[in-house]
């Protein structure tokens, strides 16, 4: 089957479990470095899937890489191909597809939950998970709207749209892709962000991140699969 296209925007922000998972289920992927400077394929029809990954820019920063990722995106929906966004990814689906990305009302940093429905949609994607508030991992300081036809799946009181869906795609605001190193890293990279907003209830200090790791991360691993495993799901095969 052709590979999944799994685009990185930061060095630190990697496919993370993302990677793991497809290859525990036998799915080829390949990586395009954008903060390599690696070109955006003209068109998706080499791919199966489009995964985008995070990063501290904005999807309305002047970047020369941000409208050949959108006209990409939107090849991909036009051609069936599922595409699916962590954080970053989801922002840049939402603005592929005719949403906006503005400034969230807060910073949301660390451990928290968000809950779905319990409508048909729901329990597609999240089968037993439905209606139940889910343990994920957050670092974004902007939000995303829902894209015309798109279902919101997520939500909390911090942030509205914490996921949404749209056919097989699927756009989170949060990271359910996150490995112990990861989190490891953010926490010494941008650790001055989180402490310098660490007054906010949305907000966790990098030593209650850590602490935290693996009470919560193994709960977050439930829901990543099963995400993964309904999008995989819609692969072109």
């Amino acid at each position: 089957m052709k590979p999944v296209a799994i685009f990185r925007h930061s060095p630190t922000e990697g496919p993370g479990y993302f990677a793991i998972f497809l290859e525990q289920q036998g799915i080829p992927w390949t990586l395009i470095a954008i903060d390599e400077g690696q070109a955006v394929p003209a068109t998706a029809e080499n791919y199966s899937g489009l995964c985008f990954m995070g990063g501290p820019m904005s999807v309305n920063d002047p970047l020369p890489w941000i409208s050949p990722v959108c006209a990409l995106i939107r090849d991909a929906v036009a051609r069936n191909i599922p595409v699916i966004g962590h954080c970053l990814g989801g922002q840049l689906i939402s603005k592929a597809l005719g949403g906006q990305v503005t400034k969230n009302p807060v910073k949301e940093i660390g451990w928290g939950s968000a809950e779905s429905g319990d409508d048909a949609l729901a329990r597609h994607w999240l089968g037993d998970m439905a209606s139940a508030a889910s343990t994920i991992f957050q670092w974004h300081g902007e939000t995303f709207s829902l894209p015309p036809g798109a279902s919101r799946l997520f939500a909390n009181a911090y942030c509205a749209n914490q996921m949404y869906v749209l056919g097989p795609h699927l756009g989170m605001q949060c990271h359910v892709e996150m490995t112990p190193e990861m989190i490891a890293t953010w926490c010494e990279q941008w650790a001055d962000e989180a402490i310098a907003v660490a007054d906010q209830p949305s907000v966790q200090t990098p030593e209650e991140m850590l602490a935290q790791i693996s009470e919560r991360l193994p709960v977050m691993r439930q829901l990543s699969e099963q995400l993964y495993s309904v999008w995989i799901g819609g692969l072109q095969r």
